[in-house]
């Protein structure tokens, strides 16, 4: 059996990529000794994955920040796309994210807003991702994983359709 190598996650050092970052490397042994970079790109769509990569979509609760009035508010559909490679020749994997995000409801001209995800559901995130990485790119059978995500704070109403970057881009389940 080939020797294994400690994996190695690369990304731009924002709070958001460094949790993301820690995330990957805490399941890296379960990616067969491979290497794998995690970038935030926000130009993925579901149906638009490039030729030898995979996607897979999930979602969680999150917690959004209004940049204009500083309004927060919580979101239980927040969607997340993934997509992923393998250069199994190089041993070097890269796993493409791409958050939706959500826009405040009071602020004329608000601008869509980065969610904001805990520690514990980018956690449940990231293992549900790691198993489709596992099935797509290393053929195992795993079974899905049924960890749900982690919800804490307040809902104040349904889900806005109109705010969601999600919905706009008919990735949402709430999207009509």
């Amino acid at each position: 059996m080939a020797s294994r190598r400690r994996s190695k996650v690369r990304t731009t050092f924002d709070m958001a990529s460094i949790l993301w970052n820690s995330a990957v490397q805490e399941r890296a042994t379960e990616l067969h000794g491979d290497s794998w970079d995690v970038v935030f790109d926000d130009s993925i769509t579901q149906h638009n994955t490039a030729p030898g990569w995979y996607h897979y979509i999930s979602g969680s609760f999150a917690g959004f920040t209004c940049s204009l009035c500083r309004r927060s508010w919580a979101s239980k559909r927040v969607q997340v796309i993934f997509h992923f490679y393998l250069n199994s020749a190089s041993n070097q994997g890269t796993i493409k994210v791409r958050r939706f995000k959500q826009k405040c409801k009071r602020c004329t001209g608000a601008r869509m807003e980065d969610p904001n995800f805990s520690v514990e559901n980018i956690d449940v995130l990231v293992e549900r991702l790691v198993t489709k990485i596992r099935v797509r790119c290393y053929e195992e059978y795993l079974g899905e994983s049924n960890r749900p995500s982690r919800f804490s704070g307040r809902m104040n109403g349904p889900h806005e359709t109109l705010h969601c970057e999600a919905c706009q881009n008919g990735v949402c389940s709430q999207a009509t």
